[in-house]
C-alpha cells in the first residue's frame, strides 16, 4: 500500500508538518514550508462512554450496527478511541453485558480501532446519597479476588479501568491483586477519608472518577472529598469540561491546585451524547434532556449523565480557562492516553488517528 500524505500545522508547536501515513500507522514526519492552512491533531480520547448516539450501552441486547452508529457519532465528534463504560447493576448482569460487547467489538475491525478498553464504574461504590449518583445501591457490594479473575477472564489483554469505593471494606486489600491483573484502578463515587484515599494510591490506586461529580450537593465546608483528592498525590483526575457538572469557578480551580497532567478530561456521555434534547435511557432508568444540555431523572434536580460532546468538551474547556483550544486539546488526548498506557500523538510509530481542524473564527471544525 502506497503512503499517503496529510501536510499542516502541528497543533503544539504551530509549525507545518507533512505527515506520511502507511497502513494505518504513521511512517514518517518531516518538516515542510509548504502546507495547507490547517491544523493536525491527535484524535481525542474519551475513557468514560455510557452510551452515545441514541445508543444506550447499560440495556442488553445492544446489536453491532448500533454499537456501530454510536462509534461513528463519537469518531465524528473528534473522538477516535473510546473505553465502552458500564455501570452498577448484578455481576452477573454486569458481566455478561459485557461478553456480548466484547464479542461484537472483536468482530468487527472499526470497532477493535475504536473501543480501546472497557470502563467497569461499579457495583464497587458508595451507596450513600449523593455519593452513589443514579447507580442503583441495592445491588452494590464488596469485590472478590473472583469478581476480577471473572474480568480479566472475559476481557483478555485489553485494557480495562475500574471505579471503586475506597471505603468499602474490600476495596483497598483487592487493588494489589487488581494491578497484578493489569487494571487501571481509580477512586469515584466515594466518600472516601484521607487515610482511605492515601492507603488506595499506595496499593496501586491512580485515578479520581469524574472529580466534583458523585457527591451530595451540600458537604462539610472544612473537610469534603473534593478536598481530599486536591490533598493526595499521586491521583490522576476525570473532569467533566462541559459547564454542568464542575462550575468554571471549580475548573479553574481543579487545573490551579493539581498538575497538568494529573487531569484528564471525560464526557462521561449517556445515550444522549451527541444527539438533540428528548428523553433517553440509562438502563432501566429514563431521563429526560433539555435544550440546557442537563440530563435528569423526570422530575427531579441531580444530574444524571451527560450528554456532551467530545469536540464540544474541548470548547467549552477552552473558554472556561481563557485559552486555545490547542492549550487543552492534550487534557482529552494525550494525557487520557498516558493514563491508560494507550499510545498517542504526532509521533512516527503512532496510530494516524489524527484529525484535520480548520479554525472558524473563534471556533474550530474537524474536516476529517
Amino acid at each position: 500500500m502506497s503512503a499517503q500524505t496529510v501536510t499542516g500545522r502541528h497543533y503544539l508547536t504551530g509549525k507545518t508538518i507533512s505527515v506520511s501515513v502507511e497502513e494505518g500507522i504513521i511512517s514518517a514526519i518531516e518538516d515542510t514550508e509548504d502546507g495547507e492552512d490547517q491544523w493536525l491533531a491527535p484524535g481525542l480520547i474519551d475513557l468514560q462512554i455510557n452510551g452515545y448516539a441514541g445508543v444506550d450501552f447499560q440495556r442488553d441486547g445492544v446489536s453491532a450496527e448500533r454499537l456501530r452508529e454510536a462509534s461513528a457519532g463519537l469518531n465524528r465528534d473528534g473522538c477516535s478511541r473510546w473505553l465502552l463504560t458500564l455501570i452498577t447493576d448484578e455481576w452477573s448482569s454486569l458481566m455478561a453485558r459485557l461478553r456480548h460487547f466484547k464479542a461484537l467489538r472483536d468482530a468487527d475491525e472499526d470497532l477493535r480501532k475504536s473501543i480501546v478498553g472497557w470502563h467497569v464504574e461499579g457495583p464497587f461504590l458508595s451507596p450513600e446519597p449523593g455519593y452513589r449518583g443514579a447507580h442503583p445501591p441495592e445491588v452494590m457490594c464488596d469485590p472478590t479476588p473472583e469478581n476480577l479473575d471473572e474480568l480479566r477472564s472475559i476481557t483478555g489483554d485489553d485494557p480495562v479501568l475500574i471505579t471503586v469505593a475506597s471505603e468499602r471494606s474490600t476495596v483497598n486489600p483487592q487493588i494489589p491483586k487488581a494491578r497484578e491483573l493489569g487494571f487501571v484502578v481509580s477512586i469515584g463515587h466515594s466518600n472516601a477519608s484521607s487515610d482511605e484515599l492515601k492507603d488506595a494510591v499506595a496499593q496501586g490506586a491512580t485515578g479520581f472518577t469524574h472529580l466534583s461529580n458523585g457527591m451530595p450537593q451540600q458537604m462539610d465546608r472544612h473537610d469534603n472529598i473534593v478536598g481530599r483528592v486536591f490533598d493526595t498525590p499521586g491521583l490522576t483526575a476525570g473532569v467533566i469540561p462541559d459547564t454542568i457538572h464542575v462550575s468554571p469557578q471549580m475548573f479553574r480551580m481543579i487545573h490551579k491546585v493539581m498538575p497538568s497532567d494529573a487531569i484528564y478530561y471525560t464526557t462521561d456521555a449517556m445515550s444522549a451524547g451527541g444527539a438533540p434534547p428528548g428523553r433517553y435511557t440509562v438502563g432501566r432508568i429514563e431521563l429526560e434532556v433539555g435544550e440546557d444540555q442537563v440530563v435528569r431523572m423526570p422530575g427531579q434536580t441531580n444530574f444524571a449523565g451527560s450528554a456532551l460532546s467530545p469536540i464540544d468538551g474541548i470548547r467549552r474547556a477552552a473558554k472556561m480557562l481563557g485559552l486555545s483550544w490547542r492549550d487543552v486539546w492534550d487534557y482529552m488526548s494525550g494525557n487520557a492516553a498516558r493514563f491508560m498506557g494507550l499510545p498517542v500523538g504526532l509521533e512516527a510509530g503512532a496510530p494516524a488517528d489524527f484529525r484535520v481542524i480548520e479554525e472558524e473564527g473563534d471556533d474550530i471544525r474537524i474536516c476529517r
